[in-house]
């Protein structure tokens, strides 16, 4: 059976959630006046969920960032200036035959409070017209067709094309929250960061494949904002953010150059552009803030074996993104960074898996995503010279 998924104010919980007769579990996010605080997933019996006899476990699930909050609300204390007028944004979505998925995203993006943001629609590659009619629904939304193939060649497009400072970028599967914007924006007040991400939580959790994607993959990198430097590693990017949910000064492309047009989808490499761009921030010397008020909401992939592509060619990226820091950026030290992975993370993943440890990962992902390690490298030298030859060089 599935996991609902179910929002919830931790001033207001009620005693009893009812009319779940379809699910077995229930996915609970919890905020405190409209910031996520945790998460906590919990037993559906009959239909029910009795919230008050997890008091124990919601407190240990929420207590930390709650606790923060509090403090901060008794301090009057404020992380991000807020005498400071906020930027003016262009919400882009990068686009390809997904017109359900993106309908729901412009139903949501339409219901952001009206700050004289645009909204980008950037199609990329199409194979129809049926995006471009769907937008012509929507009016004051703006459209752009970009022939080329490949999502960091969309992202590029969209940075060049924006009329406003700030890019806010969002997939067209996912549905951002109605605070989603301001949240990113408000951390756009000191000239040195270049960069927010924001959180991101499943829209859904109705398939096994859902589930699986969840719990390998997850987008939540936490509930306390962070300011990313030069302190931190550059190199480590993963819990930076996710491109799913990232916002750019329009000025970043001058600062550090262009997306890397051989990563990610629509390529061999199928995914790493977000974290190599990361990375580039952060070796300029540039600011990253990862903003957990910025929330948005994802579908993930429904069946397994969607699922099990995408953690296919999230391996792919990752080794691929670190293969062109190693060979082309000469970041020779990268080289810990797959051998930690491997030997800490994905072996304890694959023996736990062959011998059915409990809260093992699916052995058919574990491998998966083993597979696509491997044809990293590769896929990451065809996709530079493919895109060599797209560009005509």
């Amino acid at each position: 059976m599935a996991t609902a998924v179910i929002d919830l104010d931790i001033c207001g919980l009620p005693p009893v959630l009812e009319n779940l007769e379809k699910y077995s579990a229930a996915f609970l996010l919890f905020r405190h006046k409209g910031c996520p605080v945790g998460t906590l997933t919990l037993p559906v019996t009959e239909g029910k969920l009795h919230i008050d006899q997890y008091a124990n476990e919601i407190i240990a699930a929420t207590m930390k960032y709650l606790w923060k909050r509090r403090v901060q609300e008794h301090l009057d204390y404020q992380e991000q200036e807020t005498s400071v007028k906020l930027p003016k944004a262009t919400i882009a979505i990068c686009t390809r035959d997904r017109t359900d998925d993106l309908r729901r995203c412009l139903d949501a993006l339409i219901q952001l409070p009206d700050d004289a943001q645009e909204i980008l629609v950037i199609d990329n590659c199409p194979s129809n017209n049926d995006t471009l009619e769907l937008v012509r629904e929507y009016p004051g939304i703006r459209y752009v067709r970009e022939p080329r193939p490949g999502l960091n060649i969309a992202r590029n497009r969209a940075l060049k094309e924006a009329r406003h400072e700030v890019v806010a970028f969002t997939d067209d599967d996912a549905v951002p929250d109605k605070n989603w914007l301001r949240a990113l924006l408000k951390n756009f007040t000191r000239e040195r960061v270049v960069c927010v991400t924001g959180i991101t939580m499943p829209l859904e959790l109705e398939t096994a494949g859902q589930e699986a994607f969840e719990k390998y993959n997850p987008f939540n990198k936490g509930f306390t904002r962070k300011i990313y430097d030069s302190l931190h590693d550059p190199l480590s990017t993963g819990n930076v953010g996710a491109g799913a949910n990232m916002s750019f000064r329009k000025s970043v492309i001058d600062l550090v150059g262009e997306f890397d047009e051989a990563l990610d989808a629509g390529t061999v490499t199928q995914s790493g552009g977000d974290h190599e761009y990361f990375t580039r921030i952060l070796r300029a010397g540039y600011y990253i803030i990862y903003e957990p008020e910025a929330l948005n909401w994802h579908r993930h992939r429904k069946t397994m074996e969607e699922t099990r592509k995408a953690i296919y060619g999230y391996g792919v990226g990752v080794y691929a993104y670190w293969t062109k820091l190693f060979w082309y950026d000469k970041e020779f030290t990268v080289i810990r960074y797959p051998w930690g992975w491997f030997w800490y993370d994905q072996v304890r993943k694959l023996a736990r898996a062959i011998r059915k440890k409990p809260g093992h990962q699916p052995l058919s992902l574990v491998m998966a995503e083993l597979k696509g390690c491997l044809n990293g490298p590769g896929a990451y030298f065809k996709a530079r010279r493919i895109a060599k030859k797209n560009a005509g060089l």
